[in-house]
């Protein structure tokens, strides 16, 4: 009985230091600070989990036609992405970008990491505590943003010269 009380007082104590450092101001919440390493590992582990428990929508067919990958590479660039994401290996990022904690995701990794469905869902509905908005809340149409996954989804093999024309291309 004594050892659960002790964990019981114990479990309070800490509570109540936390409720302390995190509610007295003591914690910096400055962007160009750097987070603890169980603060970055727990913020990392709830995403990675709740992209891929909410990721429920079923991709269109189209994914792999190149109309729809141009389509894309032409809605990501037109929409802002190409500014915190970067693109294919030459695309430049927005210099304010480079300010900006967690860096934004390297797409080609997370093109082979996450489904279709799970771009999807991270672009529609953003991430809090990342900086990347929802698209969907800002009007971008679901149709469009399949065609930004199947870009994201063709960007490990893409070239420079593919994604300029693309861009270009009316």
């Amino acid at each position: 009985m004594r050892i659960l009380a002790f964990i019981g007082a114990l479990a309070i104590i800490v509570a109540i230091g936390a409720a302390v450092f995190f509610f007295g101001g003591f914690y910096d919440v400055a962007e160009n600070q750097d987070n603890p390493a169980i603060v970055d590992w727990a913020l990392a582990s709830i995403r990675g989990a709740s992209v891929a428990g909410h990721a429920t929508e079923t991709p269109p067919a189209s994914l792999d036609d190149p109309a729809t990958v141009k389509a894309g590479a032409r809605a990501y660039a037109t929409i802002g992405c190409v500014n915190c994401h970067g693109g294919p290996p030459n695309a430049n990022w927005a210099k304010w970008s480079e300010g900006l904690k967690p860096v934004p995701a390297d797409l080609k990794v997370m093109a082979k990491e996450r489904t279709a469905s799970q771009l999807f869902w991270a672009i529609k509905s953003g991430i809090k505590f990342t900086g990347m908005p929802s698209f969907g809340l800002a009007g971008v149409s679901d149709q469009q943003i399949w065609t930004i996954v199947a870009f994201i989804k063709n960007l490990p093999s893409m070239s420079d010269e593919d994604y300029k024309t693309w861009i270009a291309s009316p």
